[in-house]
């Protein structure tokens, strides 16, 4: 059995496409959506609402973590515009993009940068959304928690301690994991480019040790300081920024 994993593909529908070649199934652990792109400004929601000029003034604000003047700075480029329908019809053009490109079957589960509100109208036949689900694929039973946990940045998908633990609880014992998020290990949630900690979940910590997947699979992490690391009987893998490289994580067996 060879399933491909990506995550965090931020608008490469092109890589996605062929994300499948060569594999039984492909996960698909979120974030779909690109807002902004931290390595290339011209890119995304953003820049194209406000220009680059203003992406490059909300990166350096995020970047040195003055999250509160790049709220503000945020609400003054809002002003003037029906946010909800705006950002809701750029992130319907994208999904469009997304979806279609899926391989079939594909197995997926949200991002903290995605809106689960609007999966159902483009998950086509093929396409499994699964949150606080499971499946089994080749005789391998696999958990997935979809979204991130509420953090200073505010995106999309974050939602509470008690919701996220709750979701992982509804799983029972899993052969694979499936989270968008890491655990809350300092080596796995450290972004060595941006410099910072992305928030991990203590909860998923907690899981591994009670119940012992084989892997457990995330994104997230950009550019983490540790892509993996063993937590008593589990593989923890971060699979990659796909947005980046175009190129899948294979696991086998």
């Amino acid at each position: 059995m060879r399933v491909h994993v990506v995550s965090d593909v931020h608008g490469n529908s092109e890589d996605l496409a062929k994300a499948g070649n060569g594999a039984d199934a492909v996960v698909c652990l979120g974030d779909l959506i690109l807002f902004l792109d931290y390595a290339d400004h011209s890119r995304g929601i953003f820049p194209d609402l406000f220009g680059v000029e203003n992406a490059d003034r909300i990166v350096a604000l995020r970047t040195a973590r003055r999250f509160t003047e790049a709220r503000e700075l945020s609400r003054e480029l809002w002003e003037g515009l029906d946010r909800e329908p705006t950002m809701e019809a750029a992130v319907r053009k994208q999904y469009a993009e997304m979806f279609a490109a899926f391989p079939t079957p594909t197995y997926a589960t949200y991002g903290n940068v995605d809106m689960p509100h609007l999966w159902p109208e483009y998950a086509r036949s093929g396409v499994h959304v699964l949150d606080g689900e499971t499946v089994v694929i080749g005789g391998w039973r696999f958990g997935f928690v979809g979204g991130g946990l509420r953090t200073p940045m505010r995106t999309p998908y974050e939602i509470d301690d008690e919701t996220y633990a709750a979701k992982i609880a509804a799983l029972g014992e899993v052969d694979v994991l499936c989270t968008h998020i890491p655990p809350d290990v300092p080596e796995l949630c450290y972004d060595t480019v941006a410099r910072r900690f992305e928030r991990g979940s203590p909860q998923l910590l907690e899981a591994l040790h009670t119940l012992r997947p084989r892997y457990h699979l995330f994104g997230h992490v950009h550019q983490p300081l540790a892509r993996r690391m063993r937590i008593g009987a589990t593989e923890c893998v971060n699979v990659g920024h796909f947005n980046a490289t175009g190129t899948p994580w294979v696991l086998t067996w």
